[in-house]
């Protein structure tokens, strides 16, 4: 059987992208709707993976949730060398200019008022689509390098990054707004003019370096490219990655700043801590084991077609669209919850809180925060079906942007 290619699209690559947005959400309801159960000593902290008040499956409903951003990071890249098999690079550069500033754009003005509903817009948030959007920029001018030094600089960023982590390297470098931008961030405030903020999420330095590297694996889907081969070569890759992760992990000295170590509550909780990598910004440990297993997923299902296929296809088909409305749709959920729960006006705008209608004691446990995400996930379907349908029959110029 030969893999589904659909416009120069493989569904392989829509697939894992579905999935890896359906599991996104995931995360996001549970950043605006878990509450912690602060009568249980192992639930009195909201972080999943403090390693002192976690437990499984708290750990594990944001562990799944790694995967997401790497993968969704690579695919973009490898979707923009498929691109370049039907366009000029300098076409190509063009578009990823323009591509590139409306995603800084949609991040600093649609995704933050989506988080915080806050019309005067106090706070910005930057993310992982300000990241793709700053990526875009630099590799609208490096595309038109040769691949093979895309290659190069990408390999060297995503695997030399952790450097900058070691303190006698990054005493002089952190602490402005720029080293931050590029690097250092972990959820960094800094101010801009009177009472508005920025948050700095996602630095881009390593985010970039994904998409070159997935810029370059988009190779592997050019059409002349044998399917039996490509399957092959991404087994060997997404393994590789994988033993890499295992063996860097173990040697504990270098890939990651957050050392695995023996836990005091046992040896589940030491098996956590091994899986607990730094996402903020993305260790060389943090991206080999997330992307290899994406890989591998990739190589296993390029020939499956079934209903599992069908359905996250047309998620992957629409990432934009979905990404912009699962961000409203769940804060409008929250907003029923807050009333719901019993809060009201003097509620909305928490104190020291930048998010609105997001008070302290709103939310549920765990069970209800997988019952809202699976009915938001459900609700989207039929909305982003829809959507694909539309772009598929119309070619107007503004649907690349969303």
């Amino acid at each position: 059987m030969q893999p589904t290619i659909t416009k120069n699209r493989f569904q392989s690559i829509d697939v894992l992208r579905g999935l890896v947005m359906v599991i996104m959400a995931l995360d996001h309801v549970r950043d605006f709707l878990y509450k912690a159960d602060l009568s249980k000593a192992a639930d009195a902290a909201l972080d999943p993976t403090n390693m002192q008040t976690t437990f499984p499956a708290l750990f594990f409903t944001r562990w799944i949730t790694h995967f997401c951003a790497p993968i969704f990071v690579f695919l973009a890249g490898t979707s923009i060398y498929l691109m370049c098999q039907r366009k000029t690079k300098a076409e190509i550069s063009s578009f990823l200019f323009k591509r590139g500033l409306w995603l800084i754009f949609v991040e600093l003005i649609i995704i933050s008022f989506s988080w915080t509903f806050n019309p005067f817009f106090n706070l910005f948030v930057m993310q992982v689509i300000w990241a793709i959007g700053i990526s875009m920029l630099l590799l609208g001018v490096l595309i038109h390098l040769p691949v093979k030094a895309i290659f190069i600089i990408g390999l060297v960023i995503v695997a030399g990054h952790n450097i900058m982590d070691i303190p006698t390297v990054s005493a002089g470098l952190k602490g402005s707004f720029l080293s931050d931008l590029i690097y250092f961030s972990n959820f960094s405030v800094h101010p801009l003019w009177g009472d508005h903020f920025v948050i700095i999420v996602y630095a881009f330095l390593p985010w970039t370096g994904v998409m070159l590297l997935g810029y370059c694996f988009g190779m592997f889907f050019k059409k002349e490219v044998d399917p039996l081969y490509r399957r092959k070569m991404l087994i060997r890759i997404g393994t590789g990655l994988v033993l890499l992760f295992i063996v860097l992990r173990i040697i504990n000295v270098y890939g990651d700043p957050l050392p695995w170590s023996s836990q005091p509550r046992g040896p589940v909780y030491s098996f956590l801590s091994f899986l607990n990598l730094n996402k903020y910004p993305p260790s060389l440990m943090y991206l080999c084991m997330t992307l290899g297993p994406g890989i591998l997923f990739l190589a296993f299902i390029e020939k499956v077609q079934n209903k599992f296929t069908a359905i996250f296809n047309i998620y992957g088909r629409v990432p934009m669209f979905y990404y912009i409305l699962h961000f409203y749709f769940i804060h409008l959920i929250v907003v029923v919850v807050f009333y719901a729960q019993g809060f009201g006006t003097k509620d909305i705008v928490p104190e020291g809180i930048p998010f609105f209608f997001k008070p302290n004691g709103l939310g549920f446990g765990l069970w209800g925060v997988y019952a809202v995400w699976a009915a938001l996930v459900i609700g989207l379907y039929p909305l982003c079906k829809k959507y694909n349908q539309y772009k598929s029959t119309h070619s107007k110029w503004w649907l690349s942007y969303l």
